[in-house]
């Protein structure tokens, strides 16, 4: 049977094959060792080839990457009705609905959230008193810095997923946020002319939250998702959940038909570098923010396959064995 009689493209079973074990000699196939390290980064990267975007995500999801120091950009609307403000280590995303806003991520502080969050929304034609929910992407006080302040200031409702609500409160950090609203698993938010749908996608905590929802672009509709946590997890167990957690996600994505991909640590993804591109040319060229379906499915991909490399530098470095009881201070902090 020919793959168009099997009813898969050519790009599927070549992105299929992609995720297969490496090649090894005849005799060696029936009891071939599992990829090494680093063939899982070398396939990761050959994946990525010359995207910056994914090139970005490989470089991020190395043993021992560390995020440097940025300058904090200038706020800016990505989308018709998604703006970003940025401290240039962490953002806060807002989605502008019609009936008021949805913020995803607070920033680090309550004085974050009044010196940045604040007057920059205001800056962007975009009114902080309507912000209605604050949704936590997952338990670090650089995403929930904010929230109680922004709950306190205007009456906002602060949604967090379960296990993130009892990770954030073993957590030492003065900025906790009082408990309020649950997130569900595939559960629908519907603020005026906007429904975003969360997703449980743990692995950079045990609750972290990746949203799926409705952008526009100089009038056309696009579907985006933000991924919620990104630096794994020091527990080889947990980056096992965390794979799950990307194939599960990319299915949903493509049930959704995503096409625009944003991140809540724009160093992660050449957010902030897109960020700039957007504001030097805003009217001049597509939106950098835009990938099309098929390089969004690269992009977990790409994710997927370094986890596995992951897994297999702790598996060879004998450090499979899970760490003592996780706090959202002592996980593994940002991204």
């Amino acid at each position: 049977m020919t793959f168009e009689q099997s009813g898969m493209s050519r790009r599927a079973l070549l992105a299929a094959a992609a995720l297969l074990p490496l090649p090894v000699g005849r005799a060696e196939a029936s009891a071939a060792a599992p990829p090494s390290a680093k063939a899982y980064y070398d396939r990761a990267a050959r994946l990525a080839g010359h995207d910056p975007v994914l090139r970005q995500l490989v470089k991020g999801l190395s043993p021992g990457a560390q995020m440097p120091t940025v300058q904090a950009p200038k706020p800016l609307r990505i989308f018709d009705n998604v703006a970003v403000v940025s401290t240039g280590f962490v953002s806060a995303t807002a989605l502008l609905t019609s009936q008021g806003v949805i913020l995803i991520d607070a920033l680090e502080s309550p004085d974050q959230a009044e010196k940045i969050i604040v007057p920059q929304l205001r800056s962007l034609g975009a009114d902080p008193s309507a912000i209605k929910y604050v949704v936590v992407a997952h338990a670090h006080s650089d995403h929930f810095g904010g929230a109680q302040y922004l709950a306190d200031r205007y009456g906002a409702r602060v949604m967090m997923s379960p296990a993130d609500w009892a990770l954030v409160a073993r957590d030492s950090s003065p900025h906790v946020p009082k408990r309020d609203l649950d997130i569900a698993h595939g559960q629908r938010l519907t603020l005026g002319d906007s429904t975003i749908t969360f997703h449980h996608t743990p692995g950079h905590t045990p609750g972290t939250v990746s949203p799926i929802f409705p952008v526009r672009w100089k009038g056309r509709r696009h579907t985006a998702m933000l991924w919620g946590g990104t630096n794994p997890p020091a527990a080889t167990a947990e980056k096992r959940t965390y794979v799950s957690s990307v194939l599960a996600f990319a299915a949903a994505m493509r049930r959704a038909g995503v096409d625009v991909e944003l991140m809540n640590h724009g160093m992660s993804d050449n957010g902030l570098v897109r960020m700039e591109e957007l504001r030097a040319a805003p009217a001049g060229r597509a939106n950098p923010f835009v990938l099309g379906s098929a390089r969004a499915q690269r992009f977990m991909q790409v994710m997927e396959i370094m986890l596995r490399g992951r897994i297999a530098t702790d598996e060879a470095a004998g450090t499979t064995a899970r760490p003592a009881a996780m706090t959202a201070s002592s996980s593994p902090a940002c991204c």
